[in-house]
């Protein structure tokens, strides 16, 4: 057994069956309800992991990578052409406060995360979609067994009992979306001066730019199911990278249109968004908006700023001569707003691993600022509040070699009783402190009317 086991199954929307996987252990969906071309082609559904990636006591980010990349190294398989991607192997999130363990000298000056910081789960079977087709697989691998024929026994039973979880009834959902109450931790007159108190910093030469965000946070009340809500909000804001991680204690949904880092093997790619504006339903407003948009001297000077900030951030790691940015301030339009994204690219160098780019990149520019070290430190002073999954990365790092990670925007997170979620946005000297508030309302808003009845 070189490769995994496969078997076709009837193609449908995913969320139709991630409802049979609901009473499963550790289920993460990798979810593209929004298809545009060979973005958001392929969506996943895992469960019942054998295995837990988490820090170790007193581990530092760079080793914990290094562990990491050793773990998929033992369980490598060569990649099946015909099959989406992610044909098992890790999957979950890295929460934004990790990047306080890759560089110990901000880590006194940010805060701890209230959620593990890292969660990535080994999973040997798969449900994987692709939209562009319309096809669906199980694909098994078989792991944790390495012996052959053990592997290929194991992996035949996963692909059965998987196939006869996907044909049993849909369960019936368990509550509501509905939650009330939503408290910022700013006032909108102490936002403002947080955005002027940023361009302070700007002015007197500390950054040129930098992040900053609001947290809405509410009690989560007995009738409310996280699993309802996500699939109320993939209706109302489909993403390209959305999310819906169920471990226990933590949930998160996601409806990201960010990604972070893709790597195929050889070419790593970043898709940074900087520059926004709402939709309108007026469709003469809308074009206005996205005219305005593109015309923007200070979105599309933050758009470039960022861009050479990856650059930097890829240089580290690939081979030299090869980061190139395909796409700058390209025109990305969502159900709720339109953006302005760059591509960078690169060629991972051969001596560098899937844990190394991580390292290179996280978290992502265009939720940090510049220069990044910094601006996380005025970040973490300023909001005062861990992030814990926002603006860190939802995905999977596949047995063959691929790696696809979001950024985790427009993303709500579930713990301890409690629901949590953030708008940002980048301020530069020639930020607004009112218009930039206006923008974290625009960002939130398909979140906000999600909970609602």
């Amino acid at each position: 057994m070189a490769e995994v086991l496969r078997r076709e199954i009837a193609y449908r929307d995913p969320a139709l069956l991630l409802r049979r996987f609901a009473r499963r252990k550790d289920v993460t969906f990798l979810d593209s309800a929004a298809q545009q071309g060979e973005l958001g082609r392929y969506s996943y559904i895992a469960a019942d992991p054998f295995e837990t990636f988490t820090l170790a006591e007193g581990e530092g980010g760079l080793a914990a990578l290094a562990r990491l990349d050793r773990r998929l190294k033992r369980w490598s398989l060569p990649p099946a052409s015909e099959l989406p991607p992610f044909q098992g192997g890790f999957a979950g999130y890295i929460a934004y406060e990790f990047a306080r363990l890759l560089e110990p000298q901000i880590k006194a000056r940010t805060p701890a995360p209230d959620i593990p910081a890292i969660a990535l789960h080994a999973y040997d079977t798969v449900v994987a979609f692709d939209h562009q087709a319309r096809r669906c697989w199980i694909v098994s691998a078989g792991f944790p067994e390495t012996e052959p024929e053990a592997r290929l026994l194991r992996a035949e039973e996963r692909l059965a009992e998987v196939e006869q979880l996907c044909l049993e009834p849909e369960p019936p959902l368990s509550g509501d979306h509905v939650i009330a109450g939503w408290q910022s931790n700013f006032t909108r007159p102490d936002y403002e001066a947080a955005i002027q108190r940023t361009i302070d910093y700007i002015l007197a030469g500390d950054i040129f730019q930098a992040n900053i965000a609001q947290r809405f946070t509410a009690t989560i009340p007995a009738s409310f199911d996280p699993l309802t809500f996500y699939l109320t909000l993939r209706q109302r804001n489909p993403a390209t990278f959305g999310a819906f991680l169920d471990y226990g204690a933590v949930k998160i949904a996601s409806s990201s249109p960010e990604r972070l880092i893709s790597f195929d093997g050889s070419l790593a790619e970043a898709r940074p968004i900087k520059g926004t504006r709402r939709r309108d339903a007026n469709a003469s407003i809308d074009a206005e908006l996205k005219a305005e948009l593109l015309a923007s001297r200070k979105d599309r000077a933050e758009n470039v700023m960022i861009v050479d900030l990856l650059r930097n951030d890829l240089s580290r790691v690939a081979e030299p001569g090869t980061v190139q940015v395909p796409v700058l301030c390209g025109l990305e339009t969502y159900a709720s707003v339109h953006h302005l994204t760059s591509v960078v690219t690169g060629r991972l160098a051969p001596d560098k691993s899937r844990g190394d780019l991580i390292a290179a990149c996280f978290p992502g520019g265009s939720i940090t600022g510049a220069p990044k070290m910094r601006a996380q430190e005025i970040i973490a002073e300023i909001e005062r509040v861990p992030r814990n999954v926002y603006c860190g990365s939802i995905g999977y790092l596949s047995f063959t070699g691929g790696m696809d990670l979001n950024i985790a925007i427009r993303t709500v997170l579930f713990h301890d009783g409690r629901a949590e979620f953030q708008g940002g946005g980048g301020i530069t000297a020639k930020s607004n402190p009112a218009d930039e508030y206006e923008e974290t309302l625009a960002k939130v808003t398909r979140i906000q009317a999600s909970f609602e009845t």
